[in-house]
């Protein structure tokens, strides 16, 4: 596979999130049609499917749609103190339709604000339980003077669908890896945004690219999501993934973070563990107990399927999440580059993983075969000592990300090496992926 020019998915990344941010995103309804019309727009292939209201979904039932046109409050001189117009976050998600008079007192149990972050408009959602409200910051709040208010949310709750959408760039193997992502948050970059940019620019590149796997792209509103898609597909994922990522929270500079699959050790574990401790600085390893994406479906009993996550601050963990704060400034390009970088590694390390057996008894020559270096300079040695090491390890036991960690190299260099030896006849690959 041939790498991208890392200068550029950056800033078109940030450009597509541009694009995106404003779009009033919910479970349901327009703001996730705008989505993922959107997508379809960068990634043709993209196919948008629907699920009808009532429909039962394992133990689940498809909601109402929820459409919103309008939502604010007014004082009495017809000032709009709170506005779903200047901000996403305004209104509380799937909120009922209201337009009544209330005072101050009577508002106030309808508000939502965060006192520690005065600020912050938090995100706050009421998906499966009936109420409204509205969601400010705790500055806007403590302005709020007595007096009546008019407030106002023009809004639908009835029978409609959700959408959801999946491509496939198929490869020579049927085996399949799978990336997923959710489109249901409004306004926020990280902790929603940078998961389908992320997976945009995959598949951009992935395209290009001679594939030997074949790669499944899903785009769900998170949770009810996901179980919609293994509802209609589990039996054919269970047949064919091979490793699957969760993409989520993947623009901020600060870090990276590792939320592994509920068994710890599948392909996706694996590859992801190898790619974090050999291709970024630092990252920090969280546990299945501390899971909270869709990880919690493809990874529950009876699924199984092996899924993890690859993120760069970890949702639940940074001040901005869920907050308006979670904004195109906390998510850069440079942020974006390195969460698409770690994902591409991990995608060349499955492309190119196998397993080696040596081709013949005792150390081969290697001199004869212009494999040993004739002048002595500095790294040379290494060089030598690596290529000696994958011969002395290809006994066809192990793959190529154990020969890596064992003898103490990245899995791309290992494969580099181990696909020379096996152009001069020295090894034999086999079993490309499994283990």
């Amino acid at each position: 596979m041939t790498p991208p020019d890392s200068s550029t998915y950056g800033p078109k990344m940030h450009g597509w999130m541009r694009d995106l941010f404003k779009i009033p995103r919910s479970l349901s309804g327009p703001g996730v049609r705008a989505t993922l019309s959107y997508v379809q727009s960068q990634i043709p292939e993209l196919q948008i499917h629907e699920i009808a209201t009532g429909s039962k979904v394992f133990d689940w039932e498809v909601p109402n749609e929820w459409t919103l046109r309008n939502a604010y409050i007014e004082d009495e001189a017809g000032a709009r103190v709170v506005d779903v117009a200047d901000h996403g976050l305004h209104i509380v998600g799937y909120s009922q339709p209201v337009d009544t008079w209330l005072d101050l007192a009577e508002l106030q149990p309808h508000l939502y604000s965060l006192p520690e972050k005065p600020d912050a408009i938090p995100y706050v959602t009421s998906y499966y339980s009936t109420r409204w409200g509205f969601c400010l910051s705790e500055l806007q709040r403590a302005s709020l003077q007595p007096g009546r208010y008019h407030v106002v949310i023009d809004a639908d709750h009835k029978p409609g669908v959700i959408n959801y959408a999946d491509f496939v760039l198929p490869g020579s193997d049927p085996r399949e890896i799978m990336f997923s992502t959710y489109v249901c948050h409004p306004e926020m970059a990280n902790n929603e945004l940078s998961g389908p940019v992320v997976a945009m620019a995959l598949a951009d590149w992935l395209r290009k690219q001679d594939r030997h796997f074949t790669y499944r792209f899903v785009f769900v509103p998170e949770t009810i999501g996901a179980i919609i898609y293994l509802s209609r597909n589990l039996d054919a994922l269970r047949a064919s993934l091979h490793a699957g990522f969760v993409l989520t929270c993947i623009g901020d500079e600060r870090t990276y973070s590792f939320m592994p699959s509920r068994k710890g050790n599948t392909m996706a574990d694996r590859v992801a563990r190898h790619a974090l401790v050999n291709f970024v600085d630092s990252y920090k390893a969280y546990s299945f107990l501390e899971r909270g994406s869709d990880e919690r479906q493809y990874c529950s009993p009876g699924v199984d399927l092996p899924v993890a996550s690859i993120m760069r601050s970890k949702y639940g963990t940074f001040p901005e999440y869920h907050t308006s704060l979670d904004n195109m400034d906390f998510v850069t390009p440079a942020g974006l580059q390195g969460g698409f970088d770690i994902m591409r590694k991990c995608v060349e390390i499955l492309e190119r993983n196998a397993f080696y057996t040596s081709t013949t008894f005792c150390e081969p020559q290697l001199g004869k075969r212009g494999l040993y270096p004739t002048l002595s300079k500095t790294g040379s040695a290494d060089q030598v000592r690596d290529m000696m090491n994958v011969l002395a390890h290809a006994d066809g036991t192990l793959d190529l990300i154990d020969m890596a960690e064992e003898i103490r190299i990245d899995a791309l260099r290992c494969a580099e090496i181990a696909e020379k030896l096996e152009a001069h006849g020295l090894l034999k690959a086999s079993n490309n992926g499994t283990a």
